[in-house]
């Protein structure tokens, strides 16, 4: 066994000409988060714990698309979504349609522990909520200035507007044409996007005792239809974790519905017998059909990888043995 490893990504399909400042800040964001992390891993927690303090940490930033920050909806609201997956058992809890939960994650993980059931949505996730007793914010906390203004760019360009904070060339403020935004070529189902850098947040972990555990937590795409629903609480999509590896994707949600990234990851290394990066290469050159996505993973044996076909990934990791790496692009 390698000692423990840790993983965590802010979202796949990064604009090439994101400012450096916001390269900056999201690399700060993921090393605070990388060595909150480590610093559990070191005081000898479970790799589930890890995963949840790590993605609660996330969400509670704006700075990607989770918790507050998140996407907005066509009606200007917030519907999150989040999963856990704990491979000990292969446990999983995963949540829908959230509007005032102020961390998602802990939620979906309420949902494995203290539920009979793997996934509760909208309405009955949120009195599941109540019920359990978890901190609860009105939606308005949820809600970001820039991202309200990045709504009403996406419906003048009639689009899905995936990465909603950063800067498309040409275009200095919200308060721009929208004109800029309707000739990119990218589609998904037949609709237009205008960037693609969704910036879902996710983390993965193999703990000192040799278990893996799985975490993603998003608010979706700007300007979804109301109910729709992506692939970072569907357990075997977005997240997967079991005795043999940790995975969390980031992307084209529909892409990674259709090809059940995050398990296929899994069932190359059992069934075909490859290692954890060739498994994650695989999968991203083989089963995306044309969608763009990424994802980390790590591996019972204290490995740690990542892949994608988009411009970067936001992304950080670190092993046992004193590995550490930060980057966005390849």
């Amino acid at each position: 066994m390698g000692g423990w490893a840790i993983a965590v990504h802010g979202g796949a399909g990064v604009d090439p000409n994101l400012p450096a400042e916001r390269q900056e800040e999201a690399k700060r964001v993921l090393s605070r988060c990388l060595n909150l992390g480590i610093a559990a891993l070191r005081g000898g927690c479970a790799a589930v714990d890890v995963v949840e303090q790590v993605v609660r940490e996330l969400e509670t930033d704006p700075v990607f698309n989770s918790g507050r920050g998140s996407a907005l909806t066509r009606r200007g609201t917030v519907e999150m979504e989040a999963s856990i997956m704990d491979g000990r058992g292969r446990r999983c809890g995963a949540v829908s349609g959230l509007s005032t939960v102020k961390n998602p994650v802990s939620l979906a993980r309420l949902v494995m522990d203290k539920s009979p059931h793997s996934y509760l949505a909208f309405d009955g996730a949120e009195e599941f909520a109540r019920e359990q007793g978890v901190e609860v914010m009105d939606n308005s906390y949820f809600i970001t200035e820039e991202n309200v203004g990045m709504l009403k760019l996406a419906k003048e360009a009639n689009s899905i507007l995936f990465d909603y904070r950063i800067p498309v060339p040409g275009v200095e403020t919200c308060s721009a044409s929208a004109g800029s935004m309707v000739d990119n070529p990218l589609q998904m189902n037949g609709l237009p996007i205008s960037i693609y850098a969704p910036e879902t947040v996710g983390c993965v972990v193999l703990d000192g005792n040799g278990w893996c555990a799985a975490a993603t937590s998003t608010g979706g795409l700007m300007n979804k239809m109301m109910g729709r629903i992506g692939d970072s609480p569907l357990i075997g999509s977005g997240t997967y974790a079991c005795d043999l590896c940790a995975v969390s994707c980031t992307g084209e949600g529909e892409a990674i519905i259709r090809s059940t990234l995050a398990r296929d990851v899994a069932a190359v290394m059992e069934y075909k017998g490859l290692g954890l990066q060739e498994a994650v290469d695989y999968v991203i050159k083989n089963r995306l059909d044309e969608g763009q996505a990424g994802l980390i993973a790590v591996s019972r044996n204290g490995q740690v990888a990542h892949g994608f076909n988009t411009t970067g990934m936001f992304r950080a990791c670190a092993t046992e043995d004193g590995f550490m790496d930060v980057g966005i692009w390849e």
